[in-house]
């Protein structure tokens, strides 16, 4: 009898989830200006700049991520005295605290925290740099313990081309993150950024990342406390000692300020994540199934032209298999890289992935 349909049993399917990672390297000389920041794109509300690989206008730029700054309201550089986009700042600062922290039982917005705990007390980050990777890069979310930014920190600068601010360098990591990271975040999971560097103490706690949200939030203290400054007003890398990261965010545009920033990174690298939910269903020929062929081709004259005579068996090719719904409605076909010969005297099992 020729079959045409079979019903997969319940123990015809399995599912499956696999995590798959990409190393994702990317230089410091792009961030901070192969192209002449043509790479960079800047825009007329002056909230956040966007960092490419190759010069925005072009067709193959990728998009690699926004850098943008804030400050809470409650910051001691907040005030009524003149600061350079303030009401932006602190709105920006606000907005990544409301996706990222959420709202405390009382419905105020909750700050960011140095080591995780929200509770009242801890040390708040009221002073951030806010650097989003772009999804073409973090995919699902960065792997956990992959995370390493290098700042350039020594006090020293001669020229944008003699590259002495990296004599000296910081390196900020997300260390021990796969065991110890944080899941109190509407967000996601997240963890503490740890520095190490010649101006501060091993595994100084700098900052924070949260990893499906693909954001690493920067504490203020990693410009203000341990040398790595910038000259706001210009965008440049001077490291005068009166241009501190607090005259960035009180004086200068956020533009210039995440400008002497990105000329700061010398290195950046991780590790990202895509999860790949697999169907596989086993479909099984057994000795009396599609043994013959609905194709058109399969008869000449009302004889079987793959038969040569009237007592040989019947005999199939399988080249395709068809998943179809309860209502016969074709939902997905596979293609064998060769035809199976198919007759009574043997059975096949077929193994068809599906990865969504």
């Amino acid at each position: 009898m020729a079959t045409t349909y079979k019903t997969l049993r319940t123990d015809d399917v399995v599912s499956t989830r696999s995590l798959l990672h990409e190393a994702i390297p990317i230089t410091g000389s792009i961030i901070s200006g192969t192209y002449s920041d043509e790479n960079v794109k800047n825009y007329s509300h002056g909230m956040f700049q966007s960092v490419y690989d190759y010069p925005f206008l072009s067709s193959s730029a990728n998009h690699i991520f926004d850098i943008t700054l804030g400050y809470a309201s409650n910051s001691t550089l907040s005030g009524t005295s003149a600061r350079t986009q303030q009401d932006k700042k602190i709105n920006l600062y606000t907005q990544m605290a409301q996706v990222l922290m959420g709202f405390d039982f009382t419905g105020s917005v909750q700050q960011f925290d140095e080591d995780g705990d929200l509770s009242a007390g801890g040390t708040k980050l009221k002073e951030c740099v806010f650097v989003n990777f772009a999804r073409l890069l973090t995919k699902d979310e960065i792997k956990k313990g992959t995370f390493t930014l290098k700042f350039g920190a020594s006090a020293s600068f001669a020229s944008a081309s003699a590259k002495t601010e990296f004599n000296s360098l910081m390196t900020i990591q997300d260390t021990d993150a796969a065991t110890s990271f944080k899941v109190n975040s509407p967000a996601g999971e997240y963890a503490i950024l740890f520095g190490t560097g010649s101006t501060m103490p091993a595994n100084t706690k700098v900052g924070l990342l949260f990893y499906q949200a693909g954001i690493a939030v920067l504490s203020g203290s990693i410009f203000t406390t341990y040398g790595v400054k910038g000259d706001g007003a210009s965008g440049s890398m001077s490291m005068s000692g009166s241009n501190d990261f607090n005259s960035f965010l009180t004086g200068a545009s956020i533009q210039n300020t995440a400008n002497a920033i990105r000329h700061r990174m010398y290195d950046l690298s991780f590790n990202n994540t895509t999860e790949l939910n697999s169907t596989v269903y086993f479909c099984r020929a057994n000795n009396r199934d599609f043994n013959y062929s609905a194709n058109p081709t399969y008869l000449t004259a009302s004889k079987i032209r793959v038969k040569e005579g009237v007592t040989d068996p019947p005999v199939s090719y399988i080249t395709t298999v068809g998943l179809y719904s309860p209502d016969n409605e074709l939902l997905a076909t596979a293609k064998l890289s060769e035809p199976l010969k198919k007759d009574p005297t043997n059975e096949l099992t077929l193994r068809v992935r599906l990865d969504y």
